[in-house]
């Protein structure tokens, strides 16, 4: 499955530029280098729609994206918020994401799904736990989603993933998806529209 239509809406530096409510928002965090960007690309099916690149760090804005889901029925706004956990970015500008971020997810009554991205081969470390706990307190439903999964041997795929889900305390296994392999788009497309 893939989009039925993607487009740019609007970055933002600060909570002002954020944009005025509007469809249901769904927003996918993640540490740098986690594959973020190529989650969303896989999702719209518009390449470079969220910037990808070889350089871990570089969404430093938030980024709204609208979205027609593949099947019938109303327009999502896709959220790209600012990878974390990567020593390369500045100490002092990585801390000034937290700001921004934390408005997004607190403030947005529009928000309904953080999808939490981790890689498969490493699991979650302590931020994702960190983070979990923290969308969890707020209220905010989560979704894990665990990456990169054509870069680990199929009958390695389930025990990490169940490993991640004991760690995490999840009540539900998280997807197993690669943007190589299209593995776990179906799945993912399906949590993210009946999510409320």
């Amino acid at each position: 499955m893939r989009a039925r239509q993607a487009t740019f809406l609007i970055s933002a530096a600060q909570p002002s530029g954020f944009p005025p409510p509007g469809p249901r928002e769904i927003a996918f965090a993640g540490r740098s280098n986690v594959g973020k960007s190529s989650l969303i690309n896989t999702l719209t099916g518009v390449k470079g729609l969220a910037r990808a690149s070889s350089s871990p760090g570089r969404t430093r804005l938030l980024n709204w994206f609208t979205v027609l889901p593949p099947k019938a029925g109303p327009a999502l706004a896709f959220v790209d918020l600012p990878g974390f956990g990567y020593a390369a970015v500045p100490r002092p500008l990585r801390e000034g994401w937290r700001p921004l971020v934390e408005a997004c997810i607190t403030g947005r009554d529009t928000l309904a799904l953080v999808v939490v991205i981790i890689d498969l081969r490493r699991g979650p470390e302590d931020e994702e736990l960190e983070l979990c706990a923290w969308l969890a307190e707020c209220g905010k439903n989560s979704l894990v989603v665990m990456t990169k999964a054509d870069k680990l041997p199929k009958a390695h795929r389930l025990p990490a993933a169940a490993d991640a889900r004991k760690k995490l305390g999840l009540a539900r296994a998280p997807i197993i998806f690669s943007a190589s392999s299209g593995d776990g788009v179906d799945d993912l497309w399906r949590a993210l529209v009946r999510s409320e």
